[in-house]
């Protein structure tokens, strides 16, 4: 896990410019800090081509293992992991290729020498990485499949800058970017799952290579931008039984190979069945010393004390619970805004910013999380109405509809949710995915209003309402944004983040499984549960109550507090150039704020902190 950047064009970089970009990169990379030219350089004309890394090291802890790193004609600086490394190094050496670390970083170089680009397809982990081809004269830049790390380009008359982040970007490049306020607009009127629905950034001029995407410059700066895999359904005939050991054996294999690393690895665990399960199959099947690291949310509608502590007993292991303190002077929130380089999506991300500083603190640089397993099993509550759309015409319907009116309808606070006809009387309904945008956009001052949902529309990948649902969700809503939240949360403290849910093979698996199988018995992620039977406690694994990974803004910040309310409520204040004032200020005053108030308060002051610091 590290940080890189790097430009490619017709001018060189100043030396001031490449080291405040290093300086800005330490959190991503404080072991070793390096920089090169690949071709041209300070006194030089023609192409100029400069790649930058700060490492995190994981995996080869040694020197030799630094970066940039160069086999024969090929240079390359990597961010992230690639897990199945031991494995693909042993079918290289069959091939002839000689090692000289026992890095992931070589292997992925040396894979590149023999497959080009098309290493990608023999990968699996996460990665940005950006190799400089001296035999083509060509600069390639990837993304792994799900987007785990980021990677930023900009665009300039003299070239193509790049970087793991925007603020290494703008020292590298020497630019200061213009604000995009159609960007801050979605963010806060229709919620962060519309922050990836369109390829834009926080930023007018700051691009993001797309996930499962490779990008190739040559020496004119012209290049190309492909897409070398998304996800597919299938409709494969499985029984009940074989769905259940497939998803078994792909999962526990993931868990398998993120667990290989040279320092100790912590767990991010909270009361539901994906992180338990994770945490439940490194300790119990390959016997990991495991270490938990759980939130404790006083607001009981998020308070999972009970299952966390019920797995905590159950392995035996070290833990830390930690409480949510209040931030009266919005200290933190204000460096989290200033290190992201936008706004934090939700509040879930600023509590996801006490786990990783706690866990950095003791001493760990790596962090296992749960993120996807509701997009890739069926974890929200909308996914129960669209399976019984999809199960209507079955003659065991009327067991799925009991099913759910008995154990789950009591969970379900939305009203829309409610109705289990909801999605084969309006098969395209769709306003939950940005709840309350329609209030949120009458509080836009007029100079400000724009239709914002009326220019989104859902990937199409396959005719299956639920699976599309689910998709869309996994590739451009939900998962995308708590990629980036996490990654950026975890770099901070100089922790490494990984998702075993985010592998290609348990994707490819679980969007084979027919969909009468995904919820069965009134539960969602029903194959999830049943894959850890014998694994995960029986009270979390049981467990069908959402609680949500959450928490309210007055747990967070004092709204009552002067100082806070100097900073916000003054009217002179950017965001009030954009925002109703007379909406928002007295929504300060509420002692009991409804939870999408919450969620728009929470916003609000995001924006107002980024707006001041990007001004």
């Amino acid at each position: 896990m590290c940080g890189i950047a790097g430009f490619i064009g017709n001018r060189p970089v100043g030396e001031e410019r490449i080291q405040k970009a290093l300086g800005v990169m330490t959190n991503r990379g404080p072991d070793a800090q390096r920089s090169a030219y690949l071709s041209g350089g300070p006194g030089s004309d023609g192409l100029h081509v400069l790649l930058l890394h700060s490492r995190l090291s994981i995996i080869d802890l040694a020197d030799r293992a630094h970066q940039p790193f160069s086999v024969g004609p090929c240079t390359i600086v990597f961010n992230g992991e690639i897990y199945n490394y031991v494995e693909l190094r042993s079918e290289l050496q069959r091939s002839g290729a000689c090692f000289r670390t026992t890095s992931d970083t070589e292997v992925l170089l040396q894979a590149y020498l023999r497959h080009g680009p098309a290493c990608t397809k023999l990968l699996e982990g996460m990665w940005s990485f950006a190799v400089w081809d001296s035999r083509s004269q060509e600069l390639v830049l990837s993304r792994d499949r799900f987007g785990e790390k980021p990677l930023y380009y900009y665009l300039a008359p003299e070239g193509l800058y790049f970087a793991s982040e925007v603020k290494a970007l703008r020292a590298l490049s020497g630019r200061l970017f213009q604000v995009n306020r159609n960007h801050v607009l979605r963010y806060l009127t229709l919620g962060y799952k519309s922050l990836y629905k369109l390829k834009e950034t926080f930023f007018e001029e700051v691009c993001e290579v797309p996930s499962a995407s490779t990008m190739r410059l040559d020496a004119t700066l012209k290049g190309s931008i492909d897409n070398y895999w998304s996800p597919r359904v299938t409709r494969t005939p499985m029984t009940l039984e074989e769905t259940i050991e497939g998803s078994r054996e792909c999962l526990f294999e993931s868990v398998r190979l993120r667990l290989r690393a040279d320092v100790p690895l912590a767990f991010c665990l909270s009361g539901g069945v994906d992180s338990a399960a994770l945490v439940s199959i490194a300790a119990k099947q390959f016997g990991a010393e495991v270490a938990t690291f759980s939130m404790i949310e006083s607001d009981e509608r998020y308070n999972e004390y009970e299952n966390v502590m019920s797995t905590i007993r159950d392995l035996d292991c070290k833990h830390t619970l930690i409480s949510i303190p209040e931030d009266q002077e919005m200290n933190r929130l204000r460096a989290l805004v200033s290190y992201h380089d936008a706004p934090v999506a939700t509040a879930t991300f600023y509590v996801h910013s006490l786990l990783s500083e706690r866990i950095a603190q003791e001493g760990y640089r790596v962090a296992v999380s749960g993120t996807a397993a509701d997009e890739l099993y069926t974890g929200y509550y909308d996914h129960f109405l669209l399976h019984l759309n999809e199960m209507r015409h079955r003659s065991d319907y009327a067991t799925y509809l009991s099913d759910w009116q008995r154990n789950i309808l009591q969970f379900v606070r939305n009203p829309v949710l409610r109705d289990p006809d909801l999605y084969t009387n309006t098969p395209m309904f769709r306003e939950h995915v940005f709840d309350n945008a329609a209030e949120m956009s009458g509080w836009l001052t007029p100079a400000a209003q724009r239709d914002f949902v009326g220019t989104f529309t859902e990937q199409h990948y396959c005719s299956s309402l639920l699976r599309n649902r689910m998709l869309n969700e996994l590739m451009h809503e939900a998962t995308p944004v708590i990629l980036h939240e996490d990654d950026l949360n975890s770099m901070f403290y100089s922790v490494e983040n990984r998702s075993p849910f985010l592998d290609s093979r348990l994707c490819d698996f679980m969007c084979s499984v027919p969909a009468e199988h995904l919820i069965m018995n009134g539960y969602g992620k029903y194959i999830l549960r049943e894959s850890v039977k014998g694994v995960l406690n029986e009270q979390v694994r049981l467990t069908r109550q959402k609680w949500g990974f959450n928490a309210s803004v007055s747990s967070l910040i004092d709204l009552k507090s002067p100082a806070v309310r100097d900073d916000v409520l003054n009217p002179n204040n950017a965001i009030f150039e954009w925002i109703r004032y007379d909406k928002v200020a007295p929504l300060f005053d509420l002692d009991d704020m409804p939870n999408h108030y919450s969620k728009f308060v929470f916003g609000v002051i995001n924006a107002h902190l980024f707006l001041q610091q990007n001004q």
